[in-house]
């Protein structure tokens, strides 16, 4: 069970926050450390690399708020053993590497960070697409060699092609600024309505978009809508001469049609930032049926990997955070039904979440009835499987027996109050 809290603004804590005990893998920015601190969080331990399952469990059982990026992997055996944890952030975009149903169950909000390195995925792009049409990664493999390669053969500006984007959301619609500030048409495709930006032109259909387009970029999330979404039909679907970028997930792209794509002199080139395997360590052996191609820029999935994305990142999880360890709000969480609290005024504060079930509501209003405690204001969201009910009341509260009868619900997963 999460710890029970009190506000500041009421002077103490029932677990003060220098004892809530914070752990930070994988080198997450120091922005977040420093937000942390600043907002009370003092007992808070950082850690440059990951630690596999066997070394997580072993230190998980104290910690109550953990900090990971991309390598961690938090498995249901990890969340067994984690016997206090009351909330994950996951800075940067992805959550796979957690499993979102166990900490569901568990009552474990997971945040992200999904916007925050939005400009430097889409300048990647931008240059890898300039990189492509010039050929200029493979006159620098080359010049490696000793090569000198200097000839405009198959060497174009950007300037007056078309870029189609697949996945008009926050990356494709910035990359769509970008391109059109070095003269590229866009087109794009997307399943939602979105709004064009500048002269941007929406296509009727993904073949459309294929079909017209110079330069291919991926866009979207990782569900079962995208998975292999770009297979030999789609590649095949392509402008002849065009070229492939994906930083967006790698399971989008089947890596083995795209190899056959450009062995065939289809596509004259791609540029692959994201794979459906990629290495857990630095140490471990990248294999790529691509790496035979000298006409694909790989990347080790660095699509938000500056300094200024990981500062963003940094602010956004680590405030997401706090507001749900001071405040319950769940507003960011991707697995828990999201509410969004105003500041709590000097009311004592009930956050209770439980399965979707009938009844719930009812039976934590009874229990506040029972004690004469008036329900000033009441929060709640549901989704098909879990509730969150946030309650603030006024009147002598005992939190202890109230907290011991929320508890006693049926259906009850986590509670805790906040004076």
């Amino acid at each position: 069970m999460p710890p029970d809290r009190t506000p500041e603004t009421a002077g103490r804590y029932t677990l003060p926050k220098s004892a809530i005990r914070i752990l930070l893998l994988e080198g997450v920015h120091a922005s977040a450390v420093e937000r942390l601190r600043d907002a009370g969080y003092d007992n808070l331990q950082t850690m440059p690399e990951a630690l596999e399952e066997a070394a997580l469990i072993e230190r998980i059982g104290d910690v109550h708020m953990l900090g990971i990026r991309s390598v961690t992997q938090v498995t249901g055996r990890v969340l067994a053993a984690a016997r206090r944890l009351f909330c994950i952030g996951c800075f940067c975009i992805g959550t796979n590497q957690v499993d979102l149903v166990r900490a569901k169950q568990a009552g474990i909000p997971v945040f992200n960070a999904p916007y925050s390195n939005t400009r430097s995925v889409a300048e990647l792009v931008l240059a890898e697409i300039v990189m492509l049409f010039r050929g200029a990664y493979e006159k620098s493999v080359l010049a490696h060699a000793g090569i000198w390669r200097k000839s405009a053969k198959g060497s174009h500006e950007v300037r007056g092609k078309v870029l189609g984007i697949i996945g008009y959301g926050h990356i494709g619609s910035q990359l769509s600024v970008l391109a059109e500030a070095m003269g590229m048409r866009v087109r794009f495709f997307d399943i939602e309505k979105k709004m064009a930006i500048g002269n941007a032109q929406e296509t009727a259909s993904l073949d459309e978009l294929l079909a017209v387009s110079d330069a291919v970029t991926l866009h979207v999330p990782e569900t079962p809508l995208t998975r292999d979404m770009i297979d030999r039909r789609a590649l095949d679907a392509m402008r002849p001469g065009s070229y492939l970028i994906n930083a967006a997930r790698g399971s989008v792209v089947d890596l083995d049609a795209l190899a056959d794509a450009l062995r065939r002199g289809h596509l004259a080139g791609a540029a692959i930032d994201v794979f459906p395997e990629e290495p857990a360590g630095r140490d471990d052996r990248f294999e790529s049926p691509l790496r035979a191609f000298d006409n694909v820029i790989l990347t080790p999935h660095i699509g938000g990997s500056t300094q200024e994305a990981q500062y963003n990142i940094g602010l956004e999880v680590a405030e997401k955070l706090i507001r749900y360890s001071d405040n319950g709000s769940t507003v960011g969480a991707v697995n828990v039904p999201e509410v969004s609290l105003p500041v709590n005024q000097g009311r004592v504060r009930f956050l209770h979440i439980h399965a979707n079930a009938p009844g719930v509501l009812r039976r934590l209003t009874d229990v506040f009835a029972g004690r004469h405690l008036n329900i000033v204001a009441q929060y709640l969201q549901t989704d098909g499987e879990l509730g969150y009910v946030v309650i603030d009341a006024v009147g002598e509260v005992n939190r202890t027996e109230l907290l011991a009868d929320l508890r006693a619900i049926e259906g009850t997963i986590r509670t805790r109050s906040l004076f």
